[in-house]
């Protein structure tokens, strides 16, 4: 189920579709809803694979009819639906020996008995399906240099779990395992820049606002400095990486996601946030007052294997969007 809610909480919309989210819906340019589904036979690549993987796109019109499917069982994590129709999304890929040899930090002891590791590639599709543009992260960087944080496995390097495009056509790429956001020349493949994890800590969903600078949902595990976790929604300037504006709780343990989450800076200049983990939303302003706040009231079990990771029931929700009249005049 996809849920569209009124800003008073009321179920405005519902779509059923055809298989379990995988990560993310949003609602497209022409009205449709573009939809991250969980594929039924993706890849098994390791054992935490099927927690973040989808790669069973569907886009569907308000009443349900699917008018566009693609398929990659290597999907993981978020997609992006370019204006022209393409799609963004990133896949995993077995990091070449010699690369994967370079693999530092993390856990040794979490290592496969297969001593393969997982690396990532950035890949554009059009609307047949075909490729039309790849980036390899190991070709830019050495996993060397980019070290996994500790207690991570060392089976996925850096899983890049979220992916935005600037104003310029630079992809912003938000680097997990190894905390950072890397701005990537779509042309020459160059990184332009990297706010590491002096900036971040285990990010998700890197966006360019106005000015130029990023805003980031910082989920705040392992960060630098800090013995007690908690998330925040920041803004930094890429060119000197300083924070130009962040919300934390004023109890700051209080808002915190270990996993998942979203920022986005909405049209009267507020900031609505997805606190993933405990299925909240709400809206602060920039001196960081909370407005708006819903909960997902929808609680259930994770299905199975999945259930042997994350026990109990839960209302966890990838990332939120809010939309204005004016898009969705079909409602």
């Amino acid at each position: 189920m996809v849920d569209l809610i009124d800003i008073e909480g009321r179920t405005a919309h519902q779509w059923t579709m055809p298989v379990r989210p995988g990560r993310d819906a949003v609602i497209l340019s022409n009205g449709n809803l573009g939809y991250n589904g969980s594929h039924a036979t993706s890849a098994d690549l390791y054992p935490a694979w099927d927690l973040w993987h989808g790669g069973d796109f569907y886009e569907a019109t308000p009443s349900g009819e699917i008018v566009w499917r693609h398929e990659d069982i290597y999907h993981h994590h978020d997609a992006q639906w370019l204006p022209g129709g393409n799609l963004l999304y990133t896949v995993a890929a077995e990091l070449p020996a010699d690369k994967a040899a370079r693999v530092t930090g993390g856990d040794p002891r979490k290592d496969g008995a297969d001593g393969i590791v997982q690396s990532d590639i950035v890949r554009e599709v059009n609307r047949k399906g075909a490729t039309v543009w790849e980036w390899r992260i190991w070709d830019h960087i050495d996993p060397a240099d980019l070290p996994i944080h500790p207690i991570f496995d060392r089976r996925h390097w850096p899983m890049i779990n979220g992916l935005s495009v600037t104003r310029d056509g630079l992809i912003l790429m938000s680097l997990r395992t190894t905390s950072g956001v890397i701005a990537v020349d779509r042309a020459s493949g160059r990184i332009v820049w990297h706010a590491g994890p002096d900036v971040v800590a285990q990010q998700h969903t890197p966006v360019e606002m106005d000015d130029g600078s990023i805003l980031v949902f910082d989920n705040g595990n392992l960060r630098v400095g800090s013995s007690n976790p908690y998330s925040r929604a920041i803004q930094f300037d890429p060119k000197t990486m300083e924070t130009t504006w962040d919300y934390t709780d004023p109890n700051a343990p209080s808002f915190f996601s270990p996993f998942m989450g979203s920022a986005q800076r909405l049209v009267n200049g507020n900031t609505l946030i997805c606190e993933s983990g405990f299925g909240r939303l709400f809206e602060v302003t920039p001196m960081g007052e909370v407005v708006w706040e819903y909960v997902i009231p929808d609680f259930a079990e994770y299905p199975a294997p999945l259930n042997q990771f994350i026990r109990g029931s839960h209302n966890t929700c990838f990332r939120a969007h809010r939309y204005s009249e004016s898009r969705v005049p079909w409602l």
